[in-house]
């Protein structure tokens, strides 16, 4: 990792102040934070959203640098805000990780213990990357991707990759083209 201080972005609405800077107090020992609040716009039902764009891989190499305590400090924020809110679409989270291909993680449960266990199992993606995103089992020339959890596995699954003009979307028979 870069010796260099790289700028991290943070944009939410519906969080308290206490809670970004609490946050921004945990990321504020590694990146220059920038905190920009934005309209909730109501095409979702949730009354607090959170989107934090590291400027990093998601990797081995990320967490040893980052520090799992520092980690392990923000999903227990992550997890405290759930609690706050209650059950109910009360909070999104979007963790977005720079990189080839780009990766994003979106905990969105209703329910506390499964945003719990969301939070809990993002670590869990690292070793399973090398087989999600074998180049033989993805189409061809994927830029970006996202995770979301399965309940019924308890799990992170890839559920959405994108190339450059195109998006595709996990299915039981394989990646499906949608636009």
């Amino acid at each position: 990792m870069s010796e260099q201080i790289k700028p991290l972005s943070m944009r939410h609405y519906g969080i308290s102040p206490w809670e970004i800077n609490v946050i921004t107090s945990i990321l504020d020992k590694r990146f220059l934070t920038e905190d920009e609040e934005i309209e909730n716009t109501y095409e979702e039902k949730f009354v607090s959203h959170l989107e934090i764009a590291f400027p990093y891989s998601f990797n081995d190499e990320f967490f040893k640098w980052f520090d799992f305590k520092e980690w392990d400090r923000l999903k227990g924020v992550f997890k405290e805000m759930k609690r706050r809110r209650g059950n109910g679409k009360a909070l999104r989270i979007e963790l977005n990780f720079s990189g080839q291909p780009n990766i994003k993680f979106v905990i969105e449960s209703d329910e506390s213990q499964w945003f719990k266990m969301e939070v809990e199992k993002i670590d869990f993606v690292v070793e399973l990357l090398p087989y999600h995103l074998d180049e033989e089992k993805l189409p061809i020339g994927v830029k970006s991707v996202i995770y979301n959890f399965d309940q019924e596995a308890a799990r992170w699954r890839l559920s959405t990759v994108f190339t450059n003009e195109k998006k595709f979307v996990n299915s039981d028979k394989g990646w499906k083209l949608t636009t």
